[in-house]
């Protein structure tokens, strides 16, 4: 009974933040909170779940998010490149900087959908055809707070069943020790930037959105 009840509140969580309010091309939602600019005033949480691509995507239609930055964190290499970061050997993981609005979207409830909806936290270094440690599922948390919420979270998704019995495999690491390296420009709201210029939704965008990924 108890699983039962966790996997309805994972359920009613994930759907609730997950809200819409406006759209970009055919099929690329931005929630109302996202802006231009990153404000310095607000916390930032630092989520690696494969192809940054795809994981920034999601959130921006978080409301409650209000910037993104795709970047490598983890690694052993100052001042990474993409290049070097796909070989497997800087350590590094793809990594999607969000700062977001605790008024509006809890840490907590953050790590939730990234769990859930934003990506297979049970594959281990690897989402999908995207293979190698730089796919790695991975939380920077900035806090022992943050820390413990991280912890919370993995525990009520496994006790949820929400995986059946397949156990989260993502790693938790201090953002202190592993430093947000941006990544170039292009990397940045790729698939949005994809729609602007081919005026069409990215494949990877329409396949994700056909398969039944997660439940």
């Amino acid at each position: 009974m108890m699983k039962i009840i966790l996997v309805a509140i994972l359920s009613v969580t994930a759907v609730f933040i997950y809200t819409t309010i406006t759209k970009k091309g055919a099929s690329m939602p931005l929630s109302s909170t996202i802006k231009t600019q990153n404000p310095d005033n607000l916390p930032t949480a630092y989520l690696g779940g494969g192809c940054f691509w795809c994981l920034e995507s999601q959130v921006r239609a978080l409301e409650g998010v209000v910037f993104t930055a795709s970047g490598y964190q983890g690694g052993h290499v100052e001042m990474p490149t993409y290049e070097q970061v796909t070989t497997g050997n800087t350590g590094h993981a793809e990594v999607v900087a969000i700062t977001y609005d605790p008024d509006i979207i809890s840490y907590k409830d953050l790590v939730i959908f990234f769990l859930t909806k934003g990506h297979d936290a049970t594959q281990l270094n690897r989402q999908g055809v995207d293979v190698g440690t730089q796919y790695r599922s991975a939380i920077f948390y900035s806090s022992e707070e943050e820390k413990q919420a991280a912890e919370e979270a993995i525990k009520e998704v496994n006790a949820s069943d929400y995986y059946d019995d397949t156990p989260i495999v993502t790693t938790l690491q201090s953002a202190q020790d592993h430093k947000f390296w941006l990544a170039e420009d292009y990397h940045q709201q790729y698939y949005e930037k994809y729609e602007e210029t081919q005026g069409k939704t990215h494949i990877r965008v329409l396949l994700k959105e056909d398969r039944e990924t997660f439940k």
